[in-house]
Parts: structure tokens; C-alpha cells; sequence
């Protein structure tokens, strides 16, 4: 058996030779980057300027867009560094940080879509009780939860393979993948390889169930009411459902790739369906809701506060 004690770093193979493409890419990844800070950055500057925006839907965008640029982070800079890398090395410390934040930052998006479509339930559902329901406090209260729910769920998962020994240091992706991580110990339980399953039922099943619910109870509720309510749910519901949707087809593109062979598939194509998550998510995201608040975001900007 190899000594596992001298694996020191994991090597990223899926970058492969790229030559002078590298500059291109580089120019496209930080683009892409940047886009995405300034596009949430300013939404979030724009809710927290103003306190008409002060309402729990805003408040829970917020931390959907700051959530998008801890996710981004988790993955552009280390992109970043290897376009100009001849070896494609991580250290396991920074290898497992980059899991850490992208596995925590996929639950927290589906904690925060379960968490908004909550809202969008006592708001069309129990329009009377609403304010006093969602207040502030409670709020507040939700998205501390959300956070220390993925966080704790994570390292839970993640203990089952942080002991292990490996004995292989080739990742065929462009990013660390748990999966692939624990597919590399010398020796490994059932428990061990299923720990990212674990964590996505956790993560990922739980909240979307919840969603379900959520929507089921809103549907029952505007075939029965008026046209204005039905048309007030469209407006409200549309952005988180395309959301949800999104996300769930970026998580079976992740799980795919790392779990099944797909040797068929182009590299190219496979690497942009394994980074589908994390670069598209938190582009749709800014764009979609604020085109949906798009109006009370304008009135808010054009009209100085009292």
C-alpha cells in the first residue's frame, strides 16, 4: 500500500493544456466574477439604503445575494490562480476549504428558496396575520438558522472522510469534489462514500420538500380567490420557482459527473456542466429578482428618502 502521509496536495487534472487559451479563459472567469459582486453588491446596497425595502422578502434577498458571492468566492479565485499553473496543485487545506464553502453555500441557497417561499405562503395565504408573523426579529432569526444548519450539517458530513488517509492525489475536475476526495483514501466505509449523499438529502431534499409544500398550499389557495391574487402569486412566485429549478438541475449535473462515468461526454462540456452551479446561479439570481422588484427598486432610487 502507497504511503499515504506524503500526499501533501491534490492535482486538478481536468484543466489539462490549455496554452495561450488560458488568457482568454482568464478574461471570461474574471469578468464573470466581477459581474456578479457588482450586480449583487449594489442590489443589496439598494434594499439596505432604504427603509421601505426594509420587508422580510428583501431581507431574505439579501442574504440570497450575499450568499452568491460567499459561493462564488469558493470557486473563482482558485480558477483564477490555475489558468496560470503548470502543476494545477491545491494543498489539502485549501482543497477542503473550497468544498467547505461550496457544499455550505448550496445548502444555504436551499435553505434561503424554503425559507422564501415560506414568506410568499403567509403572504398570500394569511395575508391578515402576515406582519406578525414575519417580523423582523423572526426573520433575523431564520437566516441565522439557515446558516448554522448548513455549516453544522456539513462538518457532520464532512468528519466522515477529514480522518481519512489517501492514496491518490488526481481530481478530474477543475474544483475539489467531496465525493471524488473520498474516492482517493486508501481505505474507505459505505458511510464514508455516501457522505455527500447524506449531506444532500440534508441539504438539498429536506428544503426542496419543503418548497413543495409551500407551493402546493399556494396553488390550493389561488384556484379558489380572485384574478388579482392569482396574478400577485405569478408575480411573487415565478422568480424562486425558476430558482429552485435552476439549482436542482445544477446539483444533478454535480452529482452526475462525480458518481457515473461520463467519459463520453466532451471535456469541455463536462467541465461546464460541473461548474453549472456555481457560475450560473449567482448571475440568474440578481437578474431575475430584480427584474421582479424592478419597479419598487426604481422608485426607491429615484425618490431621495424621508
Amino acid at each position: 500500500m502507497e504511503n499515504s502521509t506524503e500526499i501533501v496536495s491534490f492535482v486538478l487534472a481536468a484543466y489539462g493544456e490549455i496554452g495561450q487559451l488560458k488568457y482568454l479563459y482568464f478574461s471570461i472567469i474574471i469578468t464573470l466574477y466581477l459581474s456578479i459582486f457588482v450586480a449583487n453588491t449594489a442590489l443589496i446596497v439598494v434594499i439596505f439604503m432604504d427603509r421601505k425595502l426594509h420587508e422580510p422578502m428583501y431581507m431574505f434577498l439579501c442574504n440570497l445575494f450575499v450568499n452568491e458571492m460567499y459561493g462564488s468566492t469558493s470557486l473563482y479565485p482558485l480558477l483564477l490562480s490555475q489558468m496560470f499553473s503548470d502543476t494545477h496543485e491545491v494543498t489539502l487545506n485549501i482543497c477542503f476549504l473550497q468544498i467547505f464553502c461550496i457544499y455550505t453555500s448550496a445548502s444555504v441557497e436551499f435553505c434561503s428558496l424554503a425559507a422564501m417561499a415560506y414568506d410568499r405562503y403567509v403572504s398570500i395565504c394569511c395575508p391578515l396575520h402576515y406582519p406578525v408573523i414575519m417580523n423582523t426579529g423572526r426573520v433575523c432569526t431564520i437566516i441565522l438558522v439557515i446558516w448554522l444548519y448548513s455549516f453544522v450539517n456539513f462538518l457532520l458530513s464532512f468528519s466522515l472522510i477529514m480522518h481519512l488517509q489517501f492514496c491518490g492525489n488526481i481530481i478530474d475536475k477543475v474544483f475539489c469534489d467531496h465525493h471524488l476526495i473520498s474516492k482517493l483514501a486508501c481505505s474507505a466505509s459505505i458511510l464514508s462514500n455516501m457522505s455527500d449523499l447524506l449531506f444532500a438529502f440534508v441539504a438539498v431534499v429536506v428544503p426542496v420538500v419543503l418548497i413543495s409544500f409551500s407551493y402546493m398550499r399556494i396553488l390550493a389557495v389561488c384556484l379558489r380567490t380572485s384574478k388579482e391574487t392569482k396574478q400577485k402569486a405569478i408575480t411573487t412566485c415565478t422568480p424562486q420557482i425558476v430558482s429552485v429549478s435552476n439549482l436542482f438541475v445544477g446539483c444533478v449535473f454535480h452529482f452526475v459527473d462525480s458518481r457515473f462515468d461520463v467519459a463520453h461526454v466532451p471535456d469541455k462540456v463536462r467541465i461546464l456542466l460541473s461548474v453549472y452551479l456555481l457560475i450560473c446561479q449567482p448571475i440568474v439570481t440578481p437578474f431575475m429578482y430584480g427584474q421582479s422588484s424592478k419597479e419598487k427598486l426604481l422608485d426607491v432610487c429615484v425618490q431621495p428618502s424621508i
